[in-house]
């Protein structure tokens, strides 16, 4: 969430369409987490009222964790390393055939096998 505190779409998002969009639980609960260090209720609100139900939430099920292992594994012998969390998140987006659409593209830029777009822009 932008410092602010204003929730606004990306831009390439009204072109996308949440039709073609989804959220992996752990980006959900990346938000979730930073929603409960903030502890800020306004927020929480608009939260719960623009996004939460809003698009279909992947879960991370076995094939998730099998391609998981992969990236990791492969992610190790490059000698880039990358965090868990985005490992996890780009593994849930590799096994629906899907992209990530991201606001910090160097996160998941050095997963090779990966389908990222920068919507920071």
């Amino acid at each position: 969430m932008p410092a602010d505190g204003k929730m606004t779409l990306p831009l390439n998002q009204p072109d996308t369409g949440d039709k073609r969009c989804a959220i992996s639980a752990v980006t959900l609960a990346e938000v979730e987490f930073g929603l409960q260090l903030e502890n800020n209720a306004r927020r929480r609100a608009k939260f719960d009222k623009l996004l939460r139900y809003r698009l279909p939430v992947l879960l991370t099920d076995e094939p998730v964790w099998a391609q998981f292992s992969r990236l990791k594994a492969n992610q190790q012998a490059s000698g880039q390393p990358v965090s868990d969390l985005d490992l996890l998140i780009a593994a849930t987006a590799i096994t629906h055939g899907l992209c990530v659409a991201t606001l910090n593209i160097n996160d998941v830029s050095r997963i090779a096998s990966l389908n990222s777009e920068d919507w920071s822009c």
